[in-house]
Order: structure tokens, then C-alpha cells, then sequence
């Protein structure tokens, strides 16, 4: 089976701290010939985050930054996303902010995905303020990133309900399945307009 090496598709950069699932649904999406990216790189702000072993797994150069001073991080970064041409980066389940230097700087297309149905639940926790409210759905939201906080244009957002015995952990479980799902199609929509 030969892969296709992406050589025409847009170079990304995926930046996490955590389990990578997002991650590894974004590159086995990538894998696919419909698909409009490759992902070249993957950035993390914990040497501890599962998801570095998918860059082991499939071969994709990853990189560890110290986040001790953000603004030689955020350089660091920028310098590799312009040595390696990266033209989009997907946020999935990356802990820290962006500074608006970074993303005024970055000339490309920076999407997130959030488990919440954005303008609702902005920042952490997003499951246990869904449930606290006696809310009957939550969901996922793909969305640009822009200076503010889970504020930039919505690409596309996927409602799950909220079941009477949801905890923030069963709802979270149910919401991140359908996160894997809704990336991908963020990515197509974008890239097809």
C-alpha cells in the first residue's frame, strides 16, 4: 500500500497537551485522498502528553516546548512553522492560549475544536457547567481562532444530548466521539469553499 506523501496538500501543524485522539483522527483523516491536508508536525507544551507517540507511530516530527516564558515559546514555534511551510495549524486539546502576537504573526488558518456548543461555555469545564445547568444538549464546536478566548468564527458545531445519569466524564466520552467526526468535516468545509 503506497501512502500518498501529501506533497500537494497543506502542510499542518497539530498542537496538544494531552491524549492526542483529536490528533490521530486528524492524521488518519490526512491519510485519506479526499482529504486536503498532511500533517507535518505536532507541537506540545507537556513532554508528558500520550498523543506524542502517534508522531512515533506515523513518522511525524514532533517538538516539546518549555512554556516557561511564552513569548521565546511562541517564537520557537514560529520559527518552525515557517522553516517547515505549515500553512494550518489545528488546536486539539492544547492548554494554553495563544498570544495575539502569535496569531497576527502566523499567516495562515488556526482552528480549534472546543466541547461545547460555542458562544456557550467558553474555557474549562465545559461538561460540568452543561450538566450543573440542567442543559438537555451540549456538543462540540470547530471554530477559527482569533484574540479572544473560543470567540472566533464557527465552522461547524455537533449537538450531543445530555442524558438524566450524564457525568462531566460520560458526557465528555460521548462528545470527544463525535469531535473526531466533526474536525475532519471542519477541515473539508473550509477547504471547499
Amino acid at each position: 500500500m503506497v501512502l500518498s506523501t501529501g506533497t500537494n496538500k497543506i502542510k499542518t501543524a497539530v498542537f496538544i497537551s494531552g491524549t492526542g485522539s483529536n490528533l490521530k483522527s486528524l492524521i488518519k483523516f490526512s491519510k485519506l485522498k479526499k482529504s486536503p491536508i498532511s500533517i507535518n508536525l505536532i507541537f506540545t507544551n507537556n513532554k508528558l502528553a500520550k498523543g506524542l507517540k502517534y508522531g512515533e507511530i506515523f513518522k511525524i516530527k514532533k517538538k516539546i516546548i518549555n512554556y516557561q516564558n511564552k513569548e521565546i515559546a511562541e517564537k520557537k514555534i514560529l520559527n518552525e512553522l515557517e522553516k517547515n511551510k505549515i500553512e494550518l495549524v489545528c488546536l486539539a486539546g492544547f492548554m494554553k492560549i495563544l498570544s495575539k502576537k502569535f496569531i497576527k504573526n502566523f499567516k495562515g488558518k488556526i482552528l480549534n475544536i472546543h466541547p461545547s456548543l460555542l458562544p456557550k461555555y467558553k474555557g474549562l469545564n465545559t461538561h460540568e457547567r452543561a450538566i450543573e445547568n440542567k442543559d438537555i444538549y451540549s456538543g462540540c464546536t470547530v471554530h477559527f481562532v482569533n484574540s479572544k478566548l473560543d470567540s472566533g468564527k464557527i465552522i461547524l458545531q455537533k449537538k450531543v444530548n445530555i442524558l438524566k445519569k450524564d457525568t462531566p466524564n460520560t458526557l465528555g466520552k460521548r462528545i470527544l466521539v463525535q469531535e473526531h467526526k466533526l474536525y475532519p468535516k471542519a477541515i473539508l468545509k473550509i477547504f471547499s469553499l
